[in-house]
């Protein structure tokens, strides 16, 4: 990407060229616009932002929000960077298995507090100041692992796909329920009720084995639990890796790849 090909609100929040002036209506600026984008995702939800709605909770002409963004994706993506600001410090001296259990940890508290991010759709890699704060967060805690850089980079992004997809998860079937007037703790125990009198154990052999064990009777504990549970596994294999570049610091993936073919 050379620098006639980055939008100019990107550019401008890297510092890379000077914001956007005031146009036309006194006070309207990019962080305003931003922070105005922020405020209605906050209090309606993401399916309420449009340039339009924006452009009227500022008291100005949609068309003027175009002076600052060039398109409404581009906006999500600065929103985006505001509302999850500057990642956290990694502890000095902490292990890359607990540090990366805590970059998990703070990623969910995060898109816990702006649930609304998690619904923005991926366009591409991160490419703004605080995404890539939270990427550096997360490769510095595996410094030191002796994990190639690639294997850095996918390892990060596989524990983030695992902090994101139980984020949006938790997140809808909190919204169901919310609607249909119950709790997740009772829709899952409705769910439970209604496994057991439609699975016929014949047809479907081991979810009857799943039922007759009785843990879809339990009580619902801390649904965090499942989240810990995978994220322990993807620890688990982590691991397994950095053992095997500790033994062998000149085996290259590709390698392994092809031994496995063999």
């Amino acid at each position: 990407m050379t620098d006639d090909t980055i939008p100019a609100s990107l550019a401008a929040a890297w510092g890379l060229r000077a914001r956007p002036g005031k146009g036309p209506k006194p006070g309207l600026t990019l962080d305003g616009i931003v922070a105005a984008g922020v405020k209605v995702a906050t209090t309606d939800g993401l399916a309420a932002v449009s340039m339009g709605r924006v452009a009227s909770e500022l008291g100005a002409a949609t068309m003027s929000l175009y002076r600052y963004v060039t398109a409404k994706q581009e906006l999500l993506d600065l929103m985006v960077d505001a509302a999850i600001g500057p990642a956290p410090l990694p502890v000095d001296g902490e292990g890359w298995r607990a540090g990366l259990t805590r970059f998990a940890r703070d990623h969910l508290v995060l898109l816990r507090s702006v649930p609304w991010v998690v619904r923005v759709p991926l366009t591409g890699p991160p490419l703004t100041p605080n995404q890539i704060g939270w990427m550096d967060y997360g490769l510095t805690v595996l410094r030191g692992t002796g994990l190639m850089e690639h294997e850095k980079l996918s390892t990060i992004m596989t524990v983030a796909g695992h902090v994101r997809n139980w984020a949006l998860m938790t997140a809808d079937m909190t919204a169901s329920a919310e609607a249909a007037g119950t709790t997740p703790d009772e829709a899952i125990q409705t769910y439970g009720r209604l496994l057991t009198r439609l699975v016929d154990p014949a047809r479907f052999p081991a979810v009857g084995e799943l039922i007759k064990s009785g843990v879809l009777d339990l009580p619902p504990g801390d649904p965090d639990e499942e989240f810990e549970f995978g994220l322990d596994r993807l620890l688990d294999g982590i691991e397994a890796l950095v053992e095997r570049r500790a033994a062998d610091p000149t085996c290259h993936p590709a390698a392994e790849s092809a031994s496995v073919r063999d």
